[in-house]
């Protein structure tokens, strides 16, 4: 049963280990939102778990006042599911990188997000593997010179909201470290979600892959080049939000950049990130520089009955008709043997 947590501040929710990130790092910018939003939930403090697999962001629950696992490389979605199923009046969160959700930990990021497992999943995606030193990722570039691909890399990159709009995720929003104030919105929102929650977070490696996110979150520029979503909202952007998106084109429409003052608000796109139909959403998702401002923002949000509620449900109705199962005779019953 959940108490009544005492009033926080974001400093309650930070340990007593040094931050070992290196200087510069956007990892500290997510950190003290993280612990900002932590405070302000009403949630005692002992009732977060964050749970991490390998890499830099990996690290997050040593900083956190809170209970945390650092598990194994891409494992982190294994260990929160049992978990939340073991103890559903927990609030549970992943913490994962590019590489460790997208690469080893693929399948289990997969099966979390189709399940509707309820966690809350922060993928922080610097387009590079940091820890090992640099080496290409699952969502490096085309190109991208690295110590493993020194030629530029060949592979096309993944789409880390696809793939979970993909898995049938039932909230996936994107969002920037150096845009602490939209950052803490959907950190939020996430938490408030009943289901699984996949956040995309662009963020900073100053190391192995510094500025790749620059064209986009430069404080010169990512007025053009981002559009914020907003549901019931037309999606506008510029410095004077003069500029929209339209659908246009046959047989199946794709979005273009218009000029409010010549097409009209009507006719703008307006954002439903509540849509059952996740087409919306991939569309939106497939929105890319140059052509087009990048989204940030809740893509999709709908509900649908969580994973550990189900199990939870069998259960109950395997009790009600047989009665409370016998671990003893279970483990003494016809199937099992004695080895001599």
């Amino acid at each position: 049963m959940t108490t009544a947590a005492p009033p926080y501040r974001p400093r309650d929710f930070a340990s007593d280990q040094q931050v070992r990130w290196c200087p510069g790092c956007g990892d500290y910018a997510i950190l003290h939102v993280v612990q900002s939003v932590f405070a302000s939930l009403g949630i005692p403090r002992e009732q977060f778990v964050v749970v991490s697999g390998i890499g830099c962001a990996s690290r997050l629950p040593y900083y956190l006042e809170t209970y945390g696992f650092h598990t194994l490389h891409g494992r982190a979605p294994a260990i929160a599911t049992g978990l939340a199923l073991t103890r559903p009046e927990l609030s549970v969160w992943i913490v994962t990188g590019d590489g460790d959700a997208l690469s080893i930990g693929g399948n289990h990021l997969i099966h979390c997000l189709r399940r509707n497992v309820g966690v809350k999943i922060l993928l922080f995606n610097n387009q590079v593997y940091g820890l090992t030193k640099g080496q290409y990722s699952p969502t490096s570039p085309r190109g991208m010179v690295s110590g493993s691909t020194p030629f530029g890399s060949v592979d096309a990159p993944l789409d880390p909201l696809r793939l979970a709009l993909g898995a049938g995720a039932t909230f996936v929003a994107r969002t920037v470290d150096v845009l602490t104030r939209h950052l803490e919105e959907v950190l939020r929102a996430a938490a408030t979600h009943r289901g699984a929650a996949f956040v995309e977070i662009y963020q900073n490696c100053n190391i192995f892959n510094d500025g790749a996110f620059d064209p986009l979150a430069g404080r010169d520029v990512r007025h053009d080049a981002l559009v914020e979503l907003h549901h019931g909202a037309p999606l506008r952007f510029g410095k004077d939000l003069d500029k929209g998106i339209v659908l246009t084109g046959a047989p199946l429409p794709a979005p273009v950049v218009a000029t409010v003052a010549e097409v009209g608000e009507a006719a703008l796109l307006v954002h439903d990130a509540h849509r059952d139909d996740a087409t919306l959403a991939f569309l939106l998702a497939g929105m890319a520089a140059p052509a087009l401002p990048v989204p940030i923002g809740i893509f999709r949000q709908v509900e649908r009955p969580r994973f550990e509620e189900g199990v939870a449900e069998q259960i109950s109705a395997a009790i009600r008709r047989q009665g409370p199962g016998d671990l003893a005779a279970l483990l003494a019953g016809p199937e099992t043997w004695e080895v001599e």
